[in-house]
């Protein structure tokens, strides 16, 4: 284990899809067309056009005269959407949660590249094999309504009080990547898997119901129609900054320490991309010391690249709200492996 030694970046946003998807996995198009397209999980877009992706996107075409055509969805749903295509190619560059990035590479959706840059990104942080690179970095969390509830919860079994009852809710494991995240940390915090289920199996009494968006919980904690659900720190972060009332923590584990993991933005250049040359620019560009600066700046994270030090207001007030907060490693090898178990596990557990 370790404790929190750098900052954050993730997730927010609605739903975007864009139109025109066309391409017919490379074989009808030129080469040299001045288009990308990008799968993404959620999170990085601003709704106002004030991400981090709408800055370095607007950046990148202005710099390469190449658009950037956007797709948004749940980290599980772009990662199937891009295996539904698996024969007819669409994507050149998909961004997604782990443990979704390493199931897109064990299922062949990814080629190897290793964008500029990548060599100052930690090597927990990228893929060993060269399929996939962090571009933005983030850590799970649940948030709470400052308003209704101004003391966060300390501890998960805090959580089982009556207080809660429709009052909690948890995007759904195995869609969302915020959702298996939940799975993820109990069954760190509690154990295994066996201990976590129980857990899980007694907060159902009070759980609203499945979420397939996890950016969709925020604004209802901030109306204050839930006191507390799942998040992750940057897309919350990012939230905040337009619904006043949402708070971010980390559940313990009885008076145990807080914990979190890392839920990077993970980037990687989808096998028979039908503008491969241009993916490949652009996760250049997202790597650029310029646009690394920019992610708590503008996106409310933390850069995924070493050497870049963010000292901006952003990066300074996200590394106070770390303090204190272990951070562990998941064996996402594993999670890789049995994800399908888990989530099982976790639908007897709840009667979801």
């Amino acid at each position: 284990m370790r404790t929190y030694a750098k900052p954050i970046a993730a997730v927010t946003g609605s739903l975007v899809l864009a139109a025109g998807l066309t391409a017919c996995g490379g074989s009808t198009e030129a080469s040299d067309e001045k288009i990308v397209t990008v799968y993404s999980a959620d999170g990085l877009k601003g709704e106002a056009g004030d991400g981090w992706y709408d800055k370095v996107f607007a950046d990148f075409e202005k710099k390469t005269g190449i658009k950037v055509k956007y797709v948004e969805g749940g980290s599980g749903e772009m990662v199937q959407r891009a295996l539904r295509e698996k024969s007819n190619t669409q994507a050149d560059v998909i961004v997604t949660l782990p443990p979704f990035i390493q199931q897109a590479g064990s299922k062949g959706l990814l080629q190897k590249y290793t964008p500029q840059g990548a060599d100052q990104v930690g090597g927990g942080d990228k893929a060993s094999d060269g399929t996939w690179t962090s571009v933005v970095n983030n850590y799970f969390g649940f948030i709470h309504n400052k308003k209704e509830l101004p003391a966060a919860p300390k501890s998960w079994e805090e959580l089982l009080d009556g207080t809660f009852k429709n009052k909690l809710q948890y995007s759904t494991p195995g869609v969302a990547g915020d959702g298996t995240a939940v799975l993820i940390k109990a069954m760190h915090d509690f154990g295994g898997q066996e201990p976590a289920m129980e857990y899980l199996k007694k907060l159902q009494a009070n759980n609203v119901g499945p979420s397939s968006s996890t950016s969709k919980l925020a604004p209802k904690v901030d109306k204050g129609e839930l006191l507390v659900a799942n998040g992750d720190v940057q897309m919350n972060f990012a939230q905040s900054k337009s619904m006043p009332n949402l708070g971010i923590w980390f559940p313990a584990k009885g008076a145990g320490r807080p914990t979190t993991f890392a839920l990077p933005y993970a980037a990687g250049l989808v096998d028979k991309a039908p503008h491969t040359e241009n993916g490949k620019k652009l996760l250049d560009f997202m790597l650029t010391e310029g646009a690394q600066r920019e992610v708590s700046a503008v996106g409310g994270g933390f850069p995924a690249r070493k050497d870049v030090k963010a000292t901006d207001a952003n990066a300074i007030e996200l590394a106070q709200l770390m303090e204190g907060v272990e951070v562990f490693e998941p064996d996402w090898a594993d999670i890789d492996k049995n994800l399908k178990t888990y989530v099982d596990a976790w639908k007897s557990a709840t009667g979801s």
